[in-house]
């Protein structure tokens, strides 16, 4: 059997009692990067007491993915594997889709455990009233692509959801303010970590107000 678990964000307490007893039971876990996997194993040991063991960590990412799949044999599921990405929930700007499309093709049965996921926690901490929004993972890092897409997730009719690295967060805002310098903005940093920071204003308000805060973190 094939489980996808989603690690937590940022707090370990994100982790549910389900995930805990399926790590308990499992042979293989599959994840991004095996040294981070590893820690949060070691970390979820010392937390809560426990003495989850795992006998073999593999890694699957966006580099490898196709190499990793013709490797593998079907019969190679029957025993109970795990997937996890670094944090958060597995296929959601998150390496895993192509892992559930393989299961999918060879009838290996899998499931998708419930958890930790930034995405639905920044919407619900939003306040915006609309049932409706459009997730755009992160933008291109710069260039006309990134422009383009800007402007299409302001032109969009729905609420417009991305992530961003401190270091751009800035040039974001900036770059909505000159188009509508009224459109409110709702921005949350670090999410269920100790410092976890909302802000909700106009684009141009919150570009003055982020001047003057530690971007740092994961927005």
């Amino acid at each position: 059997m094939l489980y996808f678990i989603p690690s937590p964000i940022g707090n370990l307490e994100d982790i549910s009692y389900r995930a805990i007893s399926l790590l308990k039971e499992c042979d293989v876990i599959i994840c991004e990067d095996t040294r981070v996997c590893k820690s949060l194993i070691q970390a979820l040991n010392f937390k809560f007491d426990l003495s989850i063991k795992i006998s073999k960590f593999m890694s699957l990412h966006s580099h490898n993915e196709k190499d990793f799949l013709s490797k593998i044999d079907k019969d190679f599921f029957k025993k109970n594997v795990i997937y996890m990405s670094d944090a958060g929930m597995p296929c959601i700007s998150d390496p895993g889709a192509v892992l559930v499309d393989f299961a999918i093709k060879n009838k290996i049965d899998y499931e998708v455990i419930p958890g930790a996921n930034a995405l639905i926690c920044a919407f619900a901490s939003s306040g915006f009233t609309q049932k409706e929004f459009s997730f755009f993972a992160f933008l291109s890092n710069k260039g006309k692509d990134r422009q383009n897409e800007i402007k299409n997730l302001m032109q969009n009719p729905y609420i417009s959801v991305v992530y961003e690295a401190p270091t751009r967060i800035l040039s974001l805002i900036e770059s909505i303010a000159s188009i509508d310098e009224d459109r409110v903005l709702f921005a949350i940093k670090e999410i269920s970590k100790k410092f976890e920071k909302k802000f909700k204003a106009s684009a141009k308000e919150l570009l003055k107000i982020l001047k003057n805060e530690n971007l740092n973190g994961e927005w």
